[in-house]
């Protein structure tokens, strides 16, 4: 993200209650990190390709 410009939130689960809880939310309860929030649509898990698609990006 840093190298394409494209701001975002990173955000430490383990340390802070409120982005835990965001999280599981955002998961219907599951605890797998990373969770990637691009304009409400959620991935878990690390997915590349979705990313770059989502953000458009080669």
């Amino acid at each position: 993200m840093t190298s394409n410009n494209i701001p975002f939130a990173d955000k430490d689960v383990a340390k802070d209650e409120a982005a835990r809880n965001e999280m599981s939310t955002k998961t219907s309860g599951k605890m797998v990190v990373p969770v990637v929030d691009i304009d409400g649509e959620i991935s878990i898990g690390y997915n590349e390709s979705w990313i770059k698609s989502k953000l458009g990006l080669k």
